[in-house]
């Protein structure tokens, strides 16, 4: 399965936990021996454009993040687009599924998830989508940009068992008939993480839910990195739901 991946992205661009160093080596380190890493290239301007604010984009310039901040966004635009013929894997930082159309939170500066769906929207590439938003934090802002849209159906699951969590995913996942489905893999709810909720085989049950339900629907499915902090497990569990992803559909 292919995984989007740049040495760029090891870089420490701020002293926020998302930009901890060690927290992408500890990915890349765990990654399963199927994974093709694949060089992403930056989100264009006009591509970001789609999701925020001149001013946004603007404010982003001036603290010196647009780089980092673009190439994610375009890291997640080419894991959208592979996804159309075959799972894949957005190993991006920043994250940013908190990042509204002319604001930010939370380690986010623009919204990769929002960028990506939009531009194969644009592109004709899909006509419909699904976010599944696994991450511990409500992703707000992509809430904020794309809740609006007739044309995509966002989901935060918030229960607090793992149980029930599951339970409330296969609903989601159940009777889709979508064109992708992309998933904000925040790995931050796992038991040993901030969440403390999720089991790392339950990543993998979810990227395999994800992988059937978009077989089923003729779509694709793509997950992006978001939140997870605990370096000693995020590893294992960003293979988990990679894994299963890859598993077959059958």
């Amino acid at each position: 399965m292919k995984v989007i991946f740049d040495e760029f992205f090891y870089r420490v661009y701020s002293s926020d936990p998302a930009s901890a160093p060690g927290r992408m080596e500890a990915i890349v380190d765990g990654l399963p021996s199927h994974a093709e890493m694949v060089e992403p290239e930056p989100a264009t301007e006009e591509q970001i454009l789609q999701a925020h604010t001149d001013a946004h984009v603007r404010g982003i310039r001036a603290q010196g993040l647009y780089d980092f901040a673009a190439l994610a966004a375009g890291g997640a635009i080419q894991t959208a687009r592979i996804a159309l013929k075959e799972p894949a894997f957005g190993l991006i930082r920043p994250p940013g599924h908190h990042a509204s159309e002319d604001s930010a939170w939370g380690f986010c500066f623009f919204n990769n998830m929002a960028i990506a769906l939009l531009t194969l929207k644009q592109e004709k590439l899909i006509e419909n989508a699904l976010i599944l938003d696994i991450d511990l934090h409500f992703g707000d802002g992509t809430v904020n940009i794309l809740g609006n849209s007739d044309w995509v159906r966002i989901y935060n699951p918030v229960e607090n068992s793992r149980e029930e969590y599951m339970e409330e995913v296969e609903k989601i996942l159940s009777g889709q008939a979508v064109d992708i489905i992309g998933i904000s893999a925040g790995f931050d709810n796992h038991m040993q993480d901030w969440g403390g909720l999720m089991a790392t085989m339950d990543y993998y049950h979810i990227g395999l839910m994800a992988k059937k339900a978009a077989v089923r629907a003729g779509g694709g499915c793509f997950a992006i990195l978001e939140g997870g902090y605990n370096h000693s497990v995020l590893g294992k569990n960003t293979a988990s739901l990679i894994n299963g992803m890859a598993e077959p559909a059958d």
